[in-house]
């Protein structure tokens, strides 16, 4: 896995894996997307990193991930995360999108108007820690049947946040001397100490000039490049000037081009 930075984080909602990806780039940039596509979450996609495993040099990986960044399936930044000591820090991110995304979709993404779905624990998860309860307080052992009944219950605790420690913590703390009914005790309580859904909050992110890597708004960066690395400021024809300014100049031109011909010629 790569440090912070490089490493591939895939952004949401993207269409199912077809059997022809990417045909709308060229062939290089084609395969180098497919490629990036099917790395796991979290994989080192730097420049120096794919040349080792790519037939091809870090100068044409450069030109060929700005390519496929100007198709809308990749884009680099920043994103604010918190801590849980309740700080925070900005790190560099690389977001990958199979499917082909334009600027206002980044946008959105970059504000968090774009829906992202937490990862949705497995069952099997829910069920290991059920089982294993009864190592923890021999009263609460179950059997293969309760585990099945209450993981559902159990996933839905996982999907809001909650740790194993907590989990475990509300499932055994303060336990009755007597219990009959291991089941039916876990379901009462992992239905009345379910924890509150957590609170959205908005990610802090920011876009980065994939070619010089100046910051800003989504807005600016339109195929994540920024304007002088686009070259638009080169591109922009001059103002044109007014009509009665060109006549001007061009009365003056003649008059400058008459005076030069009535002038004698000195001998």
């Amino acid at each position: 896995m790569a440090g912070p930075g490089y490493g591939k984080r895939s952004a949401p909602d993207q269409v199912q894996r077809p059997k022809a990806d990417f045909t709308h780039l060229p062939p290089r940039e084609a395969a180098i997307a497919a490629y990036i596509d099917r790395l796991p979450e979290g994989a080192d996609i730097s420049v120096k990193t794919l040349a080792k495993t790519l037939p091809y040099g870090q100068c044409a990986l450069r030109t060929a991930l700005n390519r496929i960044q100007s198709a809308g399936h990749l884009r680099r930044g920043r994103e604010r995360l918190e801590s849980e000591a309740g700080g925070n820090r900005w790190i560099t991110r690389s977001w990958f999108s199979r499917t082909a995304r334009d600027d206002a979709w980044w946008a959105a993404f970059t504000r968090g108007d774009v829906t992202e779905p937490p990862p949705k624990p497995t069952r099997s998860r829910a069920h290991i820690l059920l089982a294993a309860l009864g190592r923890t307080a021999p009263a609460l052992s179950l059997s293969a049947a309760d585990c099945a009944n209450l993981a559902p219950l159990l996933t839905e605790w996982f999907a809001r946040g909650a740790t194993e420690d907590t989990i475990l913590r509300a499932l055994t703390d303060g336990l009755p001397t007597a219990i009959h009914h291991p089941a039916a005790l876990l379901r009462r309580r992992l239905t009345d100490k379910l924890p509150p859904e957590p609170v959205r909050t908005p990610p802090r992110r920011t876009l980065e000039c994939a070619n010089c890597g100046l910051p800003g708004r989504p807005e600016a960066l339109p195929g994540g490049m920024c304007r002088a690395c686009r070259g638009d400021h080169l591109r922009q024809p001059n103002p044109l000037l007014p009509a009665p300014s060109v006549q001007a100049h061009a009365q003056q031109i003649r008059a400058a081009m008459s005076a030069r011909r009535h002038t004698p010629t000195p001998g």
